[in-house]
């Protein structure tokens, strides 16, 4: 008979993750299936899921707030799916709505198998965190967000990692965002992200004045944040590292050249990675092998 013994959930993985003493979770940021085994073939054992590139990816669109709860959770789903034994942060925006369509969020979250989400205090109609001009709802009405996620994690008795994440810093000023984000963890939260830190003097300030609480740094060429290496990230005192645009800007720089060569040069040789090479990073040898091994007849013979 099958051992039919349940896995350790993939939060229950980030949550020791987070509670190594000396560690530093380190996630690539993915924006589609592509570039999600991408990651799982370096061996990166975390992933997570861009906001922006999904909105990038999935709807040809800049970071402004259009992607919907269905859009981000369809995305995360599948992410996921692809080693469900990999933990994914996944961002989860507003939470798209009030206190009951945040509750509904979670639950979405979790049923898609996502380890963590982080969920901020912007207006529904948020922008990327490192743009200008954005909107904050008040203290209150984002500490109920975060009750809300707590609730439904309670109500369902099933785990996903709560990252509290803000960005008051650049209009209400550190002490505010600071507040926020302290009252997040009393209503549950277990991670707190203080978006647009703007020096390592300050990352080293935020990491301390939370009191053990872990936290999150986000790391954004171009943004208004210093960019930290993994090393210099720890040293602040972060538990978390994410990267979210490293993929996407890896990925303009040489899509770009490669079409410029063939608008200009007529260049349809582009790097030379054989089509063969491409399909095997998305797991074309396990695929065929599974279905031979199931008694399947169609790739016995290879592919």
């Amino acid at each position: 008979m099958a051992d039919l013994k349940p896995p350790q959930t993939t939060a229950s993985k980030l949550r020791a993750l987070l509670d190594q003493e000396n560690g530093i979770v380190v996630c690539p940021g993915v924006y589609d299936g592509f570039t999600a085994r991408l990651a799982l073939n370096a061996g990166f054992k975390i992933l997570y899921m861009t906001g922006a590139g999904t909105t990038m990816s999935r709807l040809g669109i800049a970071d402004l707030g259009v992607a919907t709860m269905n859009d981000m959770r369809d995305h995360a789903a599948m992410i996921a799916s692809l080693d469900p034994t990999v933990p994914l942060i996944a961002d989860a925006d507003t939470g798209y709505g009030g206190p009951l369509m945040v509750g509904r969020t979670t639950a979405a979250y979790i049923n898609s198998g996502v380890a963590a989400f982080h969920l901020e205090d912007q207006v529904v109609n948020k922008r990327c965190g490192h743009l200008k001009n954005k909107e904050l709802v008040d203290e209150d009405t984002f500490t109920s967000r975060i009750h809300a996620a707590a609730n439904m994690r309670a109500q369902l008795s099933r785990d996903i990692v709560i990252i509290a994440r803000t960005d008051a810093l650049a209009s209400l000023g550190y002490e505010s965002a600071l507040s926020r984000l302290r009252k997040a963890v009393k209503a549950g939260a277990d991670v707190a992200f203080l978006e647009g830190v703007t020096s390592v003097e300050e990352a080293k300030r935020f990491c301390a004045d939370m009191n053990g609480v872990p936290c999150l740094y986000n790391c954004v060429p171009g943004g208004v944040s210093p960019v930290l290496n993994v090393k210099e990230a720890k040293e602040c005192g972060y538990k978390v590292l994410i990267t979210p645009i490293l993929g996407l800007g890896a990925v303009y720089e040489a899509v770009s050249k490669a079409y410029k060569g063939l608008m200009e040069e007529g260049d349809t040789k582009g790097n030379g990675v054989a089509v063969r090479t491409l399909f095997e990073s998305c797991g074309l040898d396990e695929a065929v092998e599974f279905d031979v091994k199931a008694g399947g007849k169609l790739y016995q013979n290879g592919v």
